[in-house]
């Protein structure tokens, strides 16, 4: 079944960059915006994830976490965390268990077949864990998400109080 807005988030335990396992429930009490990308050191994964950190005082303003979650192994997010100066957690996804959970799991990327990775989507979740935004690169995850939206959609939370 689809993840819609209303529902809780589904769960998860996943390693972060030093190998830590860390579970959704740990990060809620505030907002939390998680942002699945298809692959590290690749270029619009790149663009995005900087474009996430160059704003992240709009986030911290509206007391949000943000959470990247890649299928990439944790050294490999460690090393993409240091080059970029990643100010925050990224998560591997590498056994793909919670992309297809949150419905992003995108098969056969660049038409390569058995080589599934996270689409490029965003879901931001209130402080009890309930998604209040979705969105989804459709129909190919080399498009970026509409970042003042998110923002906007991020900072709503807060005024509203949910």
């Amino acid at each position: 079944m689809a993840l819609t807005v209303g529902d809780r988030a589904p769960r998860f335990a996943l390693y972060d960059q030093d190998r830590t396992k860390r579970t959704l429930e740990e990060f809620l009490g505030q907002p939390v915006v998680l942002a699945f990308f298809p692959g590290a050191f690749t270029g619009v994964c790149d663009t995005e994830m900087c474009t996430l950190r160059d704003s992240m005082h709009r986030f911290s303003e509206a007391n949000a976490r943000v959470i990247g979650i890649s299928v990439d192994p944790p050294f490999v997010l460690k090393e993409f965390a240091a080059k970029y100066s990643l100010p925050f957690v990224l998560l591997s996804d590498y056994t793909r268990e919670v992309s297809q959970q949150y419905g992003v799991l995108f098969e056969n990327l660049a038409g390569l077949e058995g080589y599934n990775t996270s689409n490029r989507a965003v879901f931001i979740l209130d402080a009890d864990g309930v998604i209040r935004y979705m969105w989804t690169a459709t129909p190919t995850p080399a498009v970026e998400p509409p970042y003042d939206e998110v923002i906007a959609q991020t900072r709503a939370l807060t005024s509203t109080g949910t």
